[in-house]
């Protein structure tokens, strides 16, 4: 079966995916299991890697979930939140004086731990409303579940005690209605479902609840080494699937593209090229169909080119080939794609 294709652009930072990995140990499902299942090398996940790429972080949330037949996964990998689940950024909402300093500098530094979304806050009357605004679909639930899981967890852990249930809303539609009493169970109430937004509305007064042993001498030393962070991220070189990508469409109309011929064009032995490719939470398959994919579109836009030309340029012997991996990657064939 063909590989998925995934934006190597969003990241989850390594100490993000921790615990996914942590809920899946809890039940029975290993590190193992999920790279194979997700299709990723062997020692893809275990040691976790300095970073990956966030769809392949999404879809290891739906194959724990599946793997371990668990309808609320996302709940639960939520409650293996720590301290160090939110790399330096967590370090930063311990130093806050309080919550409403937390809110503000969650906006400011969650990327630093993921591309998953983003937060916002605003305050109506005396209600504030937290949103966050997730890059992926509703079907992606657990993401979602993970997300406002963890942050009860972390706030409680903050406050010192167990704050009060939010009013939340969820877009998505809950899993199994015989089962939804597992988020009363987790979050405190039971969420409204199929809304609008992803949001948690609660009495703006909490804004300005302190945070307890919170060591506010830190924060000017921690928000440096975080801004300094956002700007490595703003500066970073091309990363290696990147590379990997430029190297395969320059190389595709010349014939079969595989590893081995990437690795010599970018001067790497193919075992240092695996590796680096590994550490991205990448296999070269997953590149090589994304550039395949994102290059197919383009030339069925241009009518002068016809199927078997197309399936040339892209690197394959027969165009039945080129039909069978377009239709895993859009759902339909190249054909159709194109007369849409």
């Amino acid at each position: 079966m063909t590989s998925p294709l995934f934006d190597h652009a969003k990241r989850v930072a390594g100490s993000y995916l921790q615990p996914l990995l942590e809920a899946a140990a809890l039940r029975g499902v290993t590190a193992q299991a999920l790279e194979q299942a997700a299709g990723l090398p062997p020692g893809a996940l275990e040691p976790p890697p300095e970073s990956l790429p966030a769809d392949v972080y999404v879809r290891l949330l739906d194959i724990g979930a599946e793997l371990a037949n668990d309808p609320h996964f996302g709940l639960h990998v939520g409650q293996c939140v720590k301290l160090g689940t939110y790399t330096v950024y967590g370090l930063i909402l311990l130093s806050c004086r309080h919550f409403g300093q937390v809110f503000e500098q969650t906006m400011r530094y969650e990327q630093l731990a993921h591309d998953l979304g983003r937060s916002a806050i605003t305050i109506d009357d005396d209600i504030a409303h937290y949103t966050w605004h997730s890059n992926y679909s509703s079907a992606h639930r657990h993401l979602a579940d993970s997300v406002f899981a963890g942050i009860r967890v972390f706030s409680n852990w903050l406050a010192g005690i167990t704050l009060p249930a939010n009013q939340l809303t969820l877009t998505h539609d809950g899993g199994p209605p015989e089962l939804r009493e597992e988020y009363v169970k987790v979050l405190g109430d039971m969420p409204l479902f199929n809304a609008e937004a992803n949001v948690a509305s609660f009495n703006a007064m909490m804004l300005s609840w302190p945070v307890p042993n919170a060591d506010v001498s830190l924060y000017p030393v921690l928000q440096q080494h975080a801004e300094q962070l956002l700007q490595q991220r703003a500066n970073n070189a091309p990363a290696i699937t990147q590379q990997v990508h430029d190297a395969i469409v320059a190389s595709l109309s010349g014939g079969q593209v595989r590893l081995a011929t990437i690795a010599e064009v970018l001067k790497l032995s193919p075992r240092t090229l695996q590796r680096k490719l590994s550490d991205a939470g990448a296999t070269f398959q997953q590149v090589l169909d994304q550039a395949r994919f994102a290059l197919a579109k383009e030339y069925l836009k241009r009518q002068e080119l016809n199927l078997v030309d197309i399936a040339f340029l892209l690197g394959y012997q027969e165009q039945s080939a080129f039909n069978h991996a377009f239709k895993e990657w859009a759902g339909i064939n190249p054909g159709a794609w194109r007369s849409g």
